[in-house]
């Protein structure tokens, strides 16, 4: 496989990752930090690095629409919900280091 299949693939991963969460509204960024250690928000941190490594600027509001499929006030208003204390406490205990 050359870089251009490769970078193509991991383009349609990327897409279909992004399609699953939008699919996924019911889970909230929480669940996925206490799951899995990252988060929509963290994806769109990456995204924004990741162009700046390409030499592309992009901002971290533009790279959580990008993510979120709408702006980021937007998603919040609509789909995030109050975390519950056992959440919260999952995330005080997993927290992963800045």
């Amino acid at each position: 496989m050359d870089k251009a299949q490769t970078d193509a693939i991991e383009a349609a991963v990327f897409r279909r990752l992004l399609a699953h969460l939008d699919d996924r509204k019911d889970v909230q960024n929480i669940d996925l930090m206490n799951l899995a250690g990252f988060c929509r928000n963290c994806l769109s941190k990456w995204y924004v690095a990741a162009a700046g490594d390409e030499g592309v600027g992009v901002d971290y509001d533009a790279a959580r629409e990008r993510v979120y499929g709408m702006p980021y006030s937007q998603w919040k208003a609509e789909f995030q919900a109050e975390a519950s204390a056992d959440q919260l406490a999952g995330f005080a205990k997993n927290k992963p280091e800045e």
